[in-house]
């Protein structure tokens, strides 16, 4: 176990690279699955939950590489684990994924042309799907190319219900035979998988993602209805595409899909990470500082670059740049709604609760996605922080300085706000239970470090 110290009461300054978004890499590497000729991903970040995809595509019997970008953004592969086919070769890879000596863009091969334990069935196991709920995205892939697929029900962060029933109903509209015993998916499709109408009952990101790429090999026409609308569904649908997919629609809550009879590989950039660039402009903000990101489109963070504005930040972009300024400035209060695509992201709902814990006035806060996400406001609290929760509500009462204390991170987005009130408050603070935040930010400790901000990662 590992934890972070952190000594705060330091302005942020400086510039850094966002990284390729995990909400991203996670289903484009599952749709790898779906080509019957390698998929290169380019721009994929070393987080703990890309470990798991790679363990889990490995596990399922493709072909996995994984290569360094250079400066002309061109793939340099270590031939040396080419194929991986044992456990020494697979933790050599799994080494070079997490190195901390090194910060370049990853790239990763995946090559589903020949499984090579198709004869042990294709079964994704409760010890990699426990950790990871976007295990799930290899139901739809294995199912449409293969007719078959045994996968856990997933596990990941503890911030409430996300149940995976939709994928199942849609996929049992598409012709699936699906059965849940010992908490496993038992899915098959002996006749292909078949278009048809899906309306979700209610917006799901993985849902979406999952069915969409099912859709991608079905016999004829699937109209996705109440889609999820992110730019990581308009990401993947790009790389289906280039795959040879017949896709029309994403981003918006109608999409349809022509199914074609196989999909070819591709080479394909993941898009900057959203979250990452909006944790790093609130931690700039809460610590009254200023910032340069790079490599990140300004125009997938619009509303939250909003909300800073109404804080008082001054904010500029420019290509894939984005500049936040706070001119030593306090923030002020903003209310938060959290809603689905275009509206305000659930996943900056903690980052936003610890600015306002140390800004000019009262915020309220409104979680719409997920219940049982404000269990980051116990330990900001013992930060100093004012924030009492009802319901699905949480009102922030901002303070002046909050003070350092040893605490607890409890899901992704929670560690990162613990990160953000550790870095505005004064003295030291010790965040335990470190391993959430790895599961999707990209060695946050080396970019703090980068901005002057005072933080160690240390054994517990």
């Amino acid at each position: 176990m590992e934890k972070f110290l952190i000594r705060g009461g330091v302005p942020l300054q400086g510039s850094v690279r966002v990284s390729g978004a995990k909400n991203s890499v996670l289903p484009i590497l599952a749709a790898g699955l779906l080509g019957d000729s390698p998929l290169m991903v380019q721009n994929v970040p070393r987080l703990v939950d890309v470990v798991t995809m790679i363990k889990l595509i490995d596990k399922l019997g493709a072909k996995v590489r994984v290569g360094v970008e250079n400066e002309d953004c061109q793939c340099q592969f270590d031939d040396a684990s080419d194929p991986l086919r044992n456990e020494q070769s697979l933790e050599k890879l799994i080494d070079l994924v997490c190195s901390t000596q090194e910060n370049a863009p990853l790239c990763l091969s995946i090559d589903a042309s020949v499984l090579h334990n198709r004869d042990e069935g294709l079964v994704a196991p409760y010890e990699l799907v426990k950790t990871m709920r976007a295990s799930i995205l290899v139901l739809g892939p294995l199912l449409a190319r293969f007719g078959e697929a045994k996968v856990s029900l997933p596990g990941g962060c503890a911030i409430g219900s996300r149940p995976v029933d939709l994928h199942i109903k849609a996929l049992k509209q598409m012709g699936a035979e699906i059965q849940i015993a010992d908490g496993y998916i038992n899915a098959k499709a002996p006749n292909g998988l078949k278009g048809a109408r899906i309306c979700f009952d209610q917006v799901t990101v993985t849902g979406t993602e999952n069915i969409l790429m099912a859709a991608a090999l079905a016999e004829g026409e699937t109209v996705l209805e109440n889609a999820a609308r992110e730019p990581e569904i308009v990401d993947l649908a790009n790389c289906l595409r280039a795959m040879g997919a017949e896709i029309e629609g994403d981003g918006t809550a109608l999409i349809r899909v022509k199914g074609v009879k196989s999909l070819k590989g591709t080479q394909h950039r993941v898009i900057a990470d959203r979250i990452e660039a909006g944790t790093f402009l609130c931690a700039a903000a809460a610590t009254r500082g200023s910032v340069i990101l790079e490599q990140v489109d300004p125009a997938a963070l619009d509303v939250v670059l909003l909300k800073l504005e109404d804080a008082g930040a001054i904010i500029s972009t420019q290509g894939n740049q984005i500049s936040l300024d706070m001119q030593g400035n306090r923030p002020k209060a903003v209310d938060i709604l959290t809603a689905p695509h275009p509206g305000f992201p659930t996943d900056m709902q903690a980052q936003f609760m610890a600015m306002n814990s140390v800004a000019e006035g009262t915020a309220t806060i409104v979680e719409k996605i997920f219940e049982n996400r404000f269990m980051h406001a116990t330990e900001l609290n013992r930060l100093g922080a004012q924030i009492k929760i009802n319901g699905s509500t949480a009102t922030v009462k901002g303070v002046e300085t909050l003070t350092g204390a040893p605490i607890m991170a409890t899901d992704l987005r929670a560690s990162a706000s613990l990160v953000i009130g550790a870095l505005a408050a004064e003295g030291q603070t010790e965040i335990h239970r470190i391993y959430h935040i790895d599961r999707g930010y990209e060695h946050i400790e080396s970019k703090v470090r980068l901005l002057g901000g005072r933080i160690e990662r240390l054994k517990a």
